[in-house]
């Protein structure tokens, strides 16, 4: 049935085109081809690039983009995801979920190929005031708790009705309703509701997600960024309320300011964030307060090199009675935080005090090598456990060449609790057309 959806889709889109083009609208066409593989030995359970450690996608976009006159718009864009047969002796899952198997293939699976109608929005501009309807990427600067995250194949979208506007001077007012979306890491043709992460698992937002964002870059060297969401009917992962009959809603407040002054030595640059989720409190043994905050040093020694410094801490609580909702990204797994990286979301996001030290070095035309790290304290309310300490070491190296990107990363993850580490490869190139 759902494939059978999909296609309809496709093809209403096919149609849409052709009737617009006769109509004297012209489609802009653009899109992305990419390859995608990683491996990983499973904290020494497994080793690397065998089959069964293995993961990978093939995938093309295609966005068809329009001026339908008027101040009117049109977007959408076609997503399909495939294997090209790699998982018969090379891996044993997809690395973004195709045809409702989000957690990936096993050998014997035809499940290996999808078609989604990833983005199909309009927007109309009056004035400095822009609306946009329909399925759409949020970007991260304006959406910090609900946007598309760029780290699989393929970026996920949201159900949104946006608004944008700029009347006052060097200051952007962005207003969102956001009712659901694809998950960045399961199938990018099934839509849910968005989702948080909190200590007593996975919940979900039965209802939707109110945002106002006010960007401003008024302050001298500065910009500043101050989010508000209200998140509506939380409730329990498995489908059954946190409290028995009722749901809790939750507000959400969230500030980051990124100064460049420019008498600074060496370049340097400052970053502040912070902000509160706030759930309604149920009664007893329930939801409580969670608050983080984070700061980050710029600096550039010489003219190759950049250094950044980062700290980030996210609160717990003390008797263990109430759950939190953990510092992340709904409808994703990332965080906002200064200390996320590749691999260290689930340390970094509840309960966690962070480091991160970062290096990127370029080598002009040849590309650039990127080598970062954190070191987490973990406390008893921490999604990887009590206590449960986290290091994340880092090497990237991503390139441009014949108009392909490459991205070659290994990143040796480890738990206190593991006896090993995890050692991971992540590979893939992508042209974009």
């Amino acid at each position: 049935m759902k494939k059978t959806m999909v296609s309809l889709a496709a093809a209403s889109l096919i149609v849409t085109s052709a009737m617009a083009a006769d109509k004297g609208i012209d489609f802009v066409t653009t899109g992305e081809a990419t390859v995608y593989y990683q491996t990983n030995d499973a904290a020494g359970n497994g080793d690397l690039f065998d089959q069964a450690t293995s993961s990978a996608n093939v995938g093309v976009q295609l966005n068809f983009d329009a001026d339908l006159k008027n101040n009117f718009s049109f977007g959408s864009q076609l997503t399909y995801l495939g294997t090209a047969g790699l998982e018969k002796n090379l891996v044993a899952g997809t690395r973004q979920g195709v045809t409702d198997v989000p957690t990936g293939l096993t050998a014997s699976s035809s499940n290996t190929n999808d078609l989604a109608l990833t983005k199909f929005f309009v927007a109309k501009k009056v004035g400095n005031t822009t609306v946009k309807i329909g399925r759409q990427e949020l970007p991260k600067s304006l959406s910090p708790f609900a946007y598309s995250e760029s780290w699989n194949v393929y970026k996920n979208t949201f159900d949104a009705i946006l608004a944008v506007n700029t009347d006052i001077p060097n200051t952007t007012l962005v207003g969102a309703y956001v009712s659901g979306g694809n998950n960045s890491k399961n199938d990018i043709g099934n839509t849910t509701n968005l989702d948080v992460s909190t200590t007593a698992g996975a919940t979900n937002i039965g209802g939707t997600a109110y945002m106002l964002t006010a960007q401003t870059t008024a302050v001298p060297m500065a910009t500043i960024t101050a989010s508000y969401y209200s998140l509506a009917k939380i409730d329990g992962g498995t489908g059954t309320d946190i409290v028995a009959g009722a749901d809790t809603g939750a507000d959400v407040v969230w500030l980051d300011a990124k100064i460049a002054p420019k008498d600074l030595p060496m370049g340097m640059k400052l970053g502040l964030q912070g902000g509160s989720i706030m759930p309604d409190d149920l009664g007893a043994a329930k939801f409580t307060d969670t608050t983080a905050m984070g700061g980050k040093l710029g600096l550039a020694p010489v003219k190759a090199l950049n250094l950044c410094l980062a700290y980030t801490y996210v609160s717990g609580e003390k008797d263990g009675t109430k759950n939190l909702v953990a510092v992340k990204n709904t409808t994703g797994v990332k965080t906002p935080l200064y200390t996320q990286m590749i691999a260290n979301q689930n340390a970094i996001a509840l309960d966690a005090k962070t480091f991160m030290l970062k290096g990127i070095y370029s080598l002009g035309d040849a590309g650039k090598i990127i080598a970062q790290g954190t070191m987490t304290t973990a406390g008893a309310r921490n999604l990887n456990g009590n206590g449960n300490d986290y290091t994340d070491l880092e090497l990237i190296y991503k390139v441009k060449s014949g108009g392909v990107t490459y991205l070659a990363a290994l990143l040796n993850t480890k738990l206190e609790s593991a006896d090993d580490a995890t050692n991971t490869v992540r590979v893939w190139a992508r042209y974009n057309f």
